[in-house]
Protein backbone atom coordinates (compact mmCIF):
# COMPACT_ATOMS: atom_id res chain seq x y z
CA UNK A 1 0.00 0.00 0.00
CA UNK A 2 1.46 3.41 -0.91
CA UNK A 3 2.72 5.53 2.05
CA UNK A 4 0.02 7.79 3.40
CA UNK A 5 -2.75 5.85 1.65
CA UNK A 6 -5.71 5.52 4.02
CA UNK A 7 -8.42 2.88 3.71
CA UNK A 8 -11.64 3.14 5.76
CA UNK A 9 -12.00 0.19 8.11
CA UNK A 10 -15.36 -0.74 6.59
CA UNK A 11 -13.69 -1.46 3.25
CA UNK A 12 -11.76 -4.29 4.90
CA UNK A 13 -15.00 -5.86 6.08
CA UNK A 14 -16.57 -6.28 2.66
CA UNK A 15 -16.89 -9.86 1.49
CA UNK A 16 -15.60 -11.21 -1.78
CA UNK A 17 -17.78 -11.12 -4.86
CA UNK A 18 -17.77 -14.91 -4.98
CA UNK A 19 -18.96 -15.18 -1.37
CA UNK A 20 -21.84 -12.84 -2.18
CA UNK A 21 -22.85 -14.85 -5.25
CA UNK A 22 -22.53 -18.13 -3.36
CA UNK A 23 -24.97 -16.85 -0.73
CA UNK A 24 -27.47 -15.75 -3.38
CA UNK A 25 -27.16 -19.06 -5.21
CA UNK A 26 -27.76 -20.86 -1.91
CA UNK A 27 -30.89 -18.81 -1.24
CA UNK A 28 -34.24 -20.08 -2.52
CA UNK A 29 -37.89 -19.69 -1.63
CA UNK A 30 -37.98 -22.31 1.10
CA UNK A 31 -40.97 -24.61 0.85
CA UNK A 32 -40.45 -26.52 4.09
CA UNK A 33 -38.89 -25.17 7.26
CA UNK A 34 -37.48 -27.14 10.17
CA UNK A 35 -39.98 -26.22 12.89
CA UNK A 36 -37.53 -27.37 15.58
CA UNK A 37 -34.84 -24.87 14.61
CA UNK A 38 -34.97 -21.31 15.88
CA UNK A 39 -32.88 -18.55 14.37
CA UNK A 40 -30.06 -17.61 16.72
CA UNK A 41 -31.00 -14.54 18.79
CA UNK A 42 -27.89 -12.56 17.78
CA UNK A 43 -28.47 -13.34 14.12
CA UNK A 44 -32.11 -12.34 14.41
CA UNK A 45 -31.24 -9.02 16.00
CA UNK A 46 -28.92 -8.34 13.06
CA UNK A 47 -31.74 -9.13 10.62
CA UNK A 48 -34.07 -6.75 12.44
CA UNK A 49 -31.35 -4.11 12.19
CA UNK A 50 -31.22 -4.60 8.41
CA UNK A 51 -34.91 -3.70 8.30
CA UNK A 52 -34.20 -0.52 10.25
CA UNK A 53 -31.31 0.29 7.88
CA UNK A 54 -33.29 -0.38 4.69
CA UNK A 55 -33.39 2.57 2.28
CA UNK A 56 -36.58 4.37 1.31
CA UNK A 57 -37.53 7.29 -0.92
CA UNK A 58 -36.61 10.56 0.83
CA UNK A 59 -35.82 8.42 3.88
CA UNK A 60 -39.49 8.61 4.91
CA UNK A 61 -39.74 4.91 5.87
CA UNK A 62 -43.51 4.58 5.28
CA UNK A 63 -43.64 1.12 6.82
CA UNK A 64 -43.76 -1.07 9.88
CA UNK A 65 -42.53 -4.63 10.31
CA UNK A 66 -44.43 -7.12 12.47
CA UNK A 67 -42.34 -10.04 13.75
CA UNK A 68 -44.55 -12.97 14.72
CA UNK A 69 -43.23 -15.85 16.84
CA UNK A 70 -46.44 -16.81 18.67
CA UNK A 71 -47.34 -20.33 17.41
CA UNK A 72 -51.08 -19.73 17.72
CA UNK A 73 -50.95 -16.49 15.77
CA UNK A 74 -48.80 -18.12 13.09
CA UNK A 75 -51.38 -20.90 12.71
CA UNK A 76 -54.15 -18.35 12.25
CA UNK A 77 -52.04 -16.50 9.70
CA UNK A 78 -51.34 -19.76 7.88
CA UNK A 79 -55.08 -20.17 7.38
CA UNK A 80 -55.05 -16.68 5.80
CA UNK A 81 -52.14 -17.72 3.55
CA UNK A 82 -53.83 -20.40 1.44
CA UNK A 83 -52.69 -22.92 4.03
CA UNK A 84 -49.01 -22.52 3.18
CA UNK A 85 -47.20 -24.45 5.93
CA UNK A 86 -44.09 -22.25 5.87
CA UNK A 87 -46.01 -19.65 7.87
CA UNK A 88 -46.35 -21.86 10.95
CA UNK A 89 -43.13 -23.85 10.48
CA UNK A 90 -40.83 -20.83 10.29
CA UNK A 91 -38.89 -19.61 13.29
CA UNK A 92 -40.06 -16.03 12.67
CA UNK A 93 -42.73 -14.61 10.40
CA UNK A 94 -42.13 -11.05 9.24
CA UNK A 95 -45.14 -9.13 7.98
CA UNK A 96 -44.28 -6.06 5.91
CA UNK A 97 -46.89 -3.33 6.26
CA UNK A 98 -47.22 0.03 4.55
CA UNK A 99 -48.50 3.29 5.90
CA UNK A 100 -52.05 3.89 4.71
CA UNK A 101 -51.34 7.55 4.04
CA UNK A 102 -48.19 9.66 3.99
CA UNK A 103 -48.79 13.23 5.12
CA UNK A 104 -46.89 16.37 6.08
CA UNK A 105 -46.92 15.06 9.65
CA UNK A 106 -44.73 12.18 8.45
CA UNK A 107 -42.42 14.61 6.68
CA UNK A 108 -42.12 16.69 9.86
CA UNK A 109 -41.43 13.58 11.93
CA UNK A 110 -38.63 12.68 9.52
CA UNK A 111 -37.19 16.20 9.73
CA UNK A 112 -37.32 16.11 13.54
CA UNK A 113 -35.58 12.74 13.65
CA UNK A 114 -32.94 13.89 11.16
CA UNK A 115 -32.21 16.96 13.25
CA UNK A 116 -31.93 14.82 16.38
CA UNK A 117 -29.62 12.20 14.87
CA UNK A 118 -27.39 14.66 13.01
CA UNK A 119 -27.44 17.21 15.81
CA UNK A 120 -28.47 20.15 13.69
CA UNK A 121 -31.29 22.69 14.07
CA UNK A 122 -34.48 21.44 12.45
CA UNK A 123 -34.80 24.84 10.78
CA UNK A 124 -31.86 23.89 8.56
CA UNK A 125 -34.02 21.16 7.05
CA UNK A 126 -37.08 23.21 6.18
CA UNK A 127 -36.03 23.45 2.53
CA UNK A 128 -35.77 19.69 2.24
CA UNK A 129 -39.07 19.26 4.05
CA UNK A 130 -40.74 21.63 1.63
CA UNK A 131 -39.34 19.73 -1.34
CA UNK A 132 -40.62 16.42 -0.01
CA UNK A 133 -44.00 17.90 0.84
CA UNK A 134 -44.41 19.35 -2.63
CA UNK A 135 -43.50 16.00 -4.16
CA UNK A 136 -46.17 14.26 -2.11
CA UNK A 137 -48.84 16.90 -2.71
CA UNK A 138 -48.01 17.75 -6.33
CA UNK A 139 -46.00 14.83 -7.74
CA UNK A 140 -44.24 15.43 -11.07
CA UNK A 141 -45.86 12.26 -12.42
CA UNK A 142 -49.02 10.27 -11.65
CA UNK A 143 -48.44 8.90 -8.17
CA UNK A 144 -50.65 6.69 -6.06
CA UNK A 145 -49.17 7.15 -2.58
CA UNK A 146 -50.42 3.78 -1.37
CA UNK A 147 -48.75 2.04 -4.30
CA UNK A 148 -45.64 4.13 -3.67
CA UNK A 149 -45.58 3.02 -0.03
CA UNK A 150 -45.94 -0.61 -1.13
CA UNK A 151 -42.91 -0.24 -3.40
CA UNK A 152 -40.93 1.05 -0.47
CA UNK A 153 -41.77 -2.04 1.59
CA UNK A 154 -40.49 -4.22 -1.25
CA UNK A 155 -37.16 -2.41 -1.09
CA UNK A 156 -36.98 -3.40 2.58
CA UNK A 157 -37.99 -6.95 1.69
CA UNK A 158 -35.16 -7.20 -0.85
CA UNK A 159 -32.62 -5.98 1.70
CA UNK A 160 -33.97 -8.48 4.23
CA UNK A 161 -33.81 -11.44 1.83
CA UNK A 162 -30.22 -10.65 0.87
CA UNK A 163 -29.10 -10.13 4.45
CA UNK A 164 -30.71 -13.39 5.53
CA UNK A 165 -28.93 -15.30 2.77
CA UNK A 166 -25.60 -13.77 3.77
CA UNK A 167 -26.19 -14.95 7.34
CA UNK A 168 -27.27 -18.46 6.32
CA UNK A 169 -30.94 -17.94 7.16
CA UNK A 170 -33.72 -19.16 4.88
CA UNK A 171 -36.71 -17.14 3.73
CA UNK A 172 -39.88 -17.60 1.72
CA UNK A 173 -41.44 -14.28 0.64
CA UNK A 174 -45.12 -14.66 -0.18
CA UNK A 175 -47.84 -12.51 -1.64
CA UNK A 176 -50.35 -15.37 -1.56
CA UNK A 177 -52.05 -14.05 1.55
CA UNK A 178 -55.36 -12.48 2.53
CA UNK A 179 -54.10 -9.05 3.57
CA UNK A 180 -57.41 -8.03 5.16
CA UNK A 181 -57.39 -11.18 7.28
CA UNK A 182 -53.77 -10.52 8.22
CA UNK A 183 -54.68 -7.02 9.37
CA UNK A 184 -57.49 -8.41 11.50
CA UNK A 185 -55.37 -11.17 13.05
CA UNK A 186 -52.52 -8.78 13.78
CA UNK A 187 -54.92 -6.27 15.27
CA UNK A 188 -53.92 -3.43 12.95
CA UNK A 189 -57.25 -2.86 11.19
CA UNK A 190 -57.77 0.51 12.86
CA UNK A 191 -54.16 1.66 12.80
CA UNK A 192 -52.14 3.65 10.27
CA UNK A 193 -50.72 0.45 8.72
CA UNK A 194 -51.90 -2.36 6.46
CA UNK A 195 -50.30 -5.62 5.32
CA UNK A 196 -48.46 -5.82 2.00
CA UNK A 197 -46.39 -9.02 1.98
CA UNK A 198 -45.21 -11.71 4.41
CA UNK A 199 -41.91 -13.52 4.79
CA UNK A 200 -41.50 -16.72 6.81
CA UNK A 201 -37.91 -16.94 8.03
CA UNK A 202 -35.95 -19.78 9.59
CA UNK A 203 -33.95 -22.82 8.53
CA UNK A 204 -34.79 -25.22 5.73
CA UNK A 205 -35.87 -28.75 6.52
CA UNK A 206 -33.34 -31.41 5.51
CA UNK A 207 -36.02 -33.06 3.37
CA UNK A 208 -37.09 -29.98 1.42
CA UNK A 209 -36.45 -31.22 -2.10
CA UNK A 210 -36.52 -27.71 -3.52
CA UNK A 211 -33.27 -26.88 -1.74
CA UNK A 212 -31.35 -29.06 -4.17
CA UNK A 213 -33.00 -28.00 -7.39
CA UNK A 214 -30.97 -25.86 -9.82
CA UNK A 215 -31.90 -22.20 -9.73
CA UNK A 216 -33.81 -21.27 -12.89
CA UNK A 217 -32.92 -17.86 -14.29
CA UNK A 218 -32.78 -16.39 -17.78
CA UNK A 219 -29.21 -15.84 -19.01
CA UNK A 220 -27.53 -12.54 -18.21
CA UNK A 221 -27.45 -11.64 -21.89
CA UNK A 222 -31.25 -11.75 -21.96
CA UNK A 223 -32.00 -9.67 -18.87
CA UNK A 224 -29.14 -7.15 -18.83
CA UNK A 225 -28.57 -4.62 -21.61
CA UNK A 226 -25.62 -2.28 -21.26
CA UNK A 227 -25.83 1.28 -22.55
CA UNK A 228 -22.12 2.08 -22.80
CA UNK A 229 -20.32 5.10 -24.27
CA UNK A 230 -19.82 4.73 -28.00
CA UNK A 231 -16.28 4.53 -29.33
CA UNK A 232 -14.75 7.32 -31.46
CA UNK A 233 -15.37 5.44 -34.69
CA UNK A 234 -19.07 5.08 -33.86
CA UNK A 235 -19.47 8.85 -33.50
CA UNK A 236 -18.34 9.56 -37.08
CA UNK A 237 -21.22 10.70 -39.28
Amino acid sequence: MPPGFWVPIWVCKFMTTEALLDALRWRYATKRFDADRVVDATVWQALEDTLVLAPSSFGLQPWKFFVVTDPEVKLRLQAASWGQSQVSQASHLVVFARKKSVTMEDVQAHMDRSAEVREIPVEHLRGLGGTIGKFLQEPPYPLDLKEWASRQTYIALGIFLTAAALLGVDTSPMEGIDVAAYDKILGIEDTDYETVVACPTGHRHAEDKYAHMPKVRFPKSQVIERIAPRGPSENVA
